[in-house]
């Protein structure tokens, strides 16, 4: 099959200039692009990549480029989008040269990576690292296998993996994964076991939602026995936070890491942060902005202390008077956006971008605010993680 479909994906990355004000430091396709002949992946992208917890917030050099082990540094992680290829009809699997059969565990290269077998031209070897997983579907289709059974995803879904076995294919459609590989702590050896007795918590599909949002799926899957993935949860987050003041947005938590290295429980959703991630640790989120136009005009300064209060964020909030938008915000942190739908703008304070569905933006500690000048809601899936500022 030809490379013709593999889609380049647009990478925006902010930075700050010596008097702390944000602009964009690259915009376009990242240098890191690793096509395939062959396999059950197009090929993957390397978006970001780093070495140290907490993350860096200053340099301008593109960290895409730093070299790696998969699945990352065991101090650190890294940020990359997986193209699946499709099955076609004509597929005839007693003909696939490409199968390798299932086998007994190998330990893999840095030795945090294991590997079962079981793939095929078009299915993935089942397989587990040491990490904790954001996967966050872009577009197309993914189907996620697990010991106990397989579940088909769509746009907007996010599974996050708790370093069990699993194997990825897509028998009906291409697919686009943005994943991001944090580094986890195997405290039982390789067989990577969930710890703890966290309750798992789920939210209710008839709780009600405001106008244009849809409830985010969540599922979280994992190891509870060694060689043995299972679904821990699949549903709707329980705890969405909104804006009065901006009926239609919406910001569900989906997972919190709260150490380094990162600790495999069956829960986190209960802990204490909604906007920015604990000291050393990350929080992934999906975000529905409603159009400007609908809050444009409204919204007093109260109204935004309020927000960035009920966000556990009051420090987080740049607001002044006549500013660029009464929502910029800066913090310590490292933000990986992931555009799922809609287009808006990315307010700087030197200039601003549009990105659209599909675009991936890395705010570095950037003083910044989304814009929804459309006509419908933006959705962002947003993973944050601990930055350490320039001494």
């Amino acid at each position: 099959m030809s490379l013709d479909t593999f889609k380049v994906i647009r990478r925006l990355v902010t930075a700050n200039d010596s008097e702390g004000l944000s602009y964009v430091l690259l915009d376009g396709p990242s240098p890191k692009i690793h096509q395939r002949e062959t396999g059950p992946v197009r090929g993957h992208t390397d978006l970001w990549v780093w070495n140290e917890t907490p993350l860096p917030l200053g340099g301008l050099e593109d960290a895409s480029e730093f070299p790696y082990d998969f699945p990352g540094s065991e101090n650190g992680g890294h940020l990359r989008a997986v193209q699946s290829r499709s099955k076609p009809n004509s597929y005839d699997i007693s003909k696939d040269l490409a199968i390798v059969p299932e086998h007994p565990i190998k330990v893999m290269a840095n030795g945090r990576r294991w590997d079962r077998g079981g793939s095929s031209t078009f299915v993935g070897a089942m397989h587990k690292t040491q990490t904790i997983d954001y996967a966050i579907l872009v577009e197309g289709e993914r189907v996620l296998q697990l010991d106990d059974r397989e579940i088909r995803w769509q746009p907007g879904d996010v599974v996050i993996d708790l370093g069990g076995w699993h194997r990825w294919n897509s028998p009906n459609e291409d697919g686009i994964v943005v994943f991001d590989m944090i580094t986890a702590q195997f405290i039982d050896g390789p067989d990577g076991l969930i710890q703890g007795n966290d309750k798992v918590l789920v939210g209710l599909p008839e709780y009600p939602l405001p106008f244009g949002v849809e409830p985010t799926r969540r599922i979280v899957v994992g190891d509870c026995q060694p060689g043995l993935s299972k679904v821990i949860s699949d549903g709707f987050p329980p705890e969405i936070y909104l804006d009065p003041a901006r009926p239609g947005y919406a910001s569900s938590k989906l997972w919190v890491v709260d150490s380094f290295p990162a600790k495999l429980v069956f829960e986190t959703i209960h802990l204490p942060y909604i906007m920015v991630p604990p000291k050393g640790g990350s929080l992934c989120r999906m975000l529905t902005l409603p159009p400007d136009k609908s809050w444009q005009g409204r919204i007093t300064s109260e109204d935004v202390r309020n927000f960035y209060k009920d966000m556990n964020a009051p420090f987080a909030s740049t607001y002044s008077n006549g500013g660029r938008h009464p929502y910029m915000q800066k913090t310590d942190t490292i933000d990986y956006c992931v555009i799922i739908r809609g287009e808006v703008t990315l307010i700087l304070d030197k200039e601003e971008r549009k990105v659209a569905a599909g675009d991936v933006v890395i705010i570095r500690g950037a003083n910044h605010a989304w814009s929804n000048n459309t006509d419908a809601p933006v959705v962002i899936a947003i993973a944050s993680h601990d930055a350490q500022p320039e001494s």
